[in-house]
This record gives structure tokens, C-alpha cells and sequence, in this order.
């Protein structure tokens, strides 16, 4: 085993056991970086413009939205765009709390079922944090589990 393999699986373990950490710190650094879209109208705007802009999905569903046919069909569209062009997506169960993560608007509130991070920009620093998930992500589609499902850590 090489240095760098065991570096990888230092950064695969400690994602591991806190990806909704990892998750929070990348959507506040996308966030005061200005590369965030919340919901999913707005998102499958970008993803049909610019889909070489988007770097990571984050679907959000609650219990109570849980039977809208609508809403599972737009999920069932983009996870496919998502796995179609290399876009590493999770999904957290807890729509309010990603809200309060993301929104400083209040429509934003209301539709956060769908976040979308965008790529930096050319030259700027990478998001660790970001990096880990993608790593989560690809950890995770090794053992078949195509979209895992990460909790988000409390307040």
C-alpha cells in the first residue's frame, strides 16, 4: 500500500463517518462563494444550460412530500442527468434542515428539494470538503448504493 492509498483511505474513513458534516461545510462555502441553486425548477435550469457548471446534487425529501408523484418524477429525471453526466449526488431526509442551511430567502425555504453546487472558478481553491463528498460518493457507488442517503448534523 502507497502513501498516497493510505492518504485516500484516511479521507474516505473520515468522510465516512461524518459526511453530513463534510456536506454542511461544502454547501456554506458554495454558499458564500455564490455557486448555490435551490430547487429544482431552478435547478433543472442549469442543468440543461450549463451542465459542465455543476459539480454536486443534493436531493432533499420529508415525509410529507413523500407521495407527490410531480416531485418523484423530477428526482427520477435528475438523478438520471446526474448519473449521465458524472455528477456526484446525495440525498438527506431532512428538507427543513437543509433549508435552514442554504435558504436566506424565503421561497427558498419552501422549494430546497433540490441544491445544486456549481464548479469554482478557474484558479480558485478547491473545497476540501467538497472533495471528501465526491470521494463519499464514489466510496459509496462502488457498493452499489447509487444515491446514499447522508444526514445532515444538527445546528
Amino acid at each position: 500500500m502507497t502513501f498516497n492509498d493510505i492518504c485516500l483511505n484516511c479521507v474516505i474513513n473520515s468522510t465516512v463517518r461524518s459526511p453530513g458534516k463534510s456536506l454542511k461545510e461544502a454547501l456554506l462555502c458554495a454558499q458564500s462563494e455564490d455557486r448555490l441553486t435551490v430547487g429544482v425548477y431552478e435547478s433543472a435550469k442549469i442543468m440543461t444550460d450549463d451542465p459542465d457548471s455543476v459539480s454536486f446534487c443534493v436531493l432533499a425529501m420529508d415525509e410529507e412530500f413523500e407521495c407527490d408523484i410531480a416531485l418523484q418524477i423530477h428526482f427520477t429525471l435528475i438523478q438520471s442527468f446526474c448519473f449521465d453526466n458524472d455528477i456526484s449526488i446525495v440525498r438527506v431526509s431532512d428538507m427543513q434542515r437543509l433549508a435552514e442551511i442554504v435558504g436566506d430567502k424565503t421561497e427558498q425555504l419552501e422549494d430546497a428539494h433540490c441544491v445544486l453546487i456549481t464548479n469554482p472558478a478557474e484558479g480558485s481553491w478547491e473545497d476540501p470538503a467538497l472533495e471528501k463528498l465526491h470521494l463519499f460518493c464514489e466510496e459509496s457507488r462502488r457498493l452499489n448504493d447509487w444515491v446514499p442517503e447522508i444526514s445532515l448534523p444538527e445546528r
